[in-house]
């Protein structure tokens, strides 16, 4: 479990009473490859909030002036490589926590980790994360069509996504003075 703090943001376990924050994105997912996790209801949120909290697997990411959880991390290890993705409250989107917080992750995942991998996988309309890949220094390695669907049309068909694979290396990762401290 990654636990740190960045200049704006906290990162730490999901845990009881984050479930009205997670409902609050997690109700309507923007992006087609959340549809999998969208809850129905706060009682849901806050099951998956203790599911999250379990697993380990996710990083709540909060804002430090006021503690409100305001989206997550979350990675899949693979030996020494790991892949890593983001879902944040619409609310509290163009501020750049996004990037805060990936930056903090990818930090301690080659810092004290041991991984030599990150890789991420963006939908080829998601533009956002697209440049979030590329601000944080990865590099857009591939592009897979029809590579998986998340959702399906109106006759029950599925709907496949073209789908960017974006990844860096540990010795690529400039540890540039991120202001990360590990709790």
């Amino acid at each position: 479990m990654i636990v740190a703090t960045t200049d704006r943001l906290t990162l730490r376990q999901f845990r009881e009473g984050d479930g009205p924050a997670l409902f609050a994105y997690l109700h309507k997912p923007r992006v087609s490859c959340f549809a999998s996790m969208a809850v129905a209801d706060e009682i849901a949120a806050e099951a998956e909030a203790r599911i999250r909290a379990a697993a380990g697997d996710y990083v709540a990411v909060c804002r430090r002036d006021t503690g409100q959880l305001i989206g997550d991390l979350f990675m899949e290890r693979e030996g020494d490589t790991v892949s890593i993705g983001w879902h944040f409250n619409p609310d509290h989107t163009g501020a750049g926590f996004a990037f805060e917080a990936s930056r903090a992750l990818i930090d301690n995942l080659f810092s004290s980790q041991g991984v030599r991998r990150i890789y991420a996988y963006v939908e080829d309309d998601n533009v956002g994360s697209q440049r979030l890949c590329e601000r944080l220094g990865m590099r857009r390695e591939g592009l897979f069509l029809e590579f998986a669907s998340f959702i399906d049309d109106a006759d029950g068909q599925p709907i496949f996504e073209n789908t960017f694979q974006y990844a860096m290396l540990s010795k690529e990762w400039p540890s540039q003075g991120n202001s990360v401290a590990t709790a």
